[in-house]
């Protein structure tokens, strides 16, 4: 079975202070689901179309671990404490076998 990562790449950070409410929630709900953070950050360097941001990708052992993290209580309260302080894209794909 392929693993599943969490990639977010954030846009614009219109609130430092909920971002890092958010994050102080997600890191351990989403550890507490499986999650392995592989990375966090700003780009250190973007090519082609790509923006100097802040990406984050998680590793999962399968895709419905991935999806299951992102629907648990604790992480959506994660989500309820970002309350529109970033603009990103999130997206959940699964690797290669």
């Amino acid at each position: 079975m392929p693993k599943a990562y969490w990639v977010s790449a954030y846009h614009e950070i219109h609130d430092e202070e909920k971002l890092a409410a958010y994050a102080k929630i997600a890191g351990p709900a989403v550890t507490a689901s499986g999650g392995r953070f592989l990375t966090r950050g700003v780009a250190a360097k973007a090519f082609e179309a790509g923006k100097v941001q802040r990406t984050t990708v998680i590793e999962f052992d399968s895709l419905d671990q991935a999806i299951a993290a992102h629907e648990t209580p604790e992480y959506k309260e994660a989500l309820k404490a970002l309350g529109g302080g970033v603009t990103r894209d999130l997206r959940i794909i699964e690797g290669v076998e």
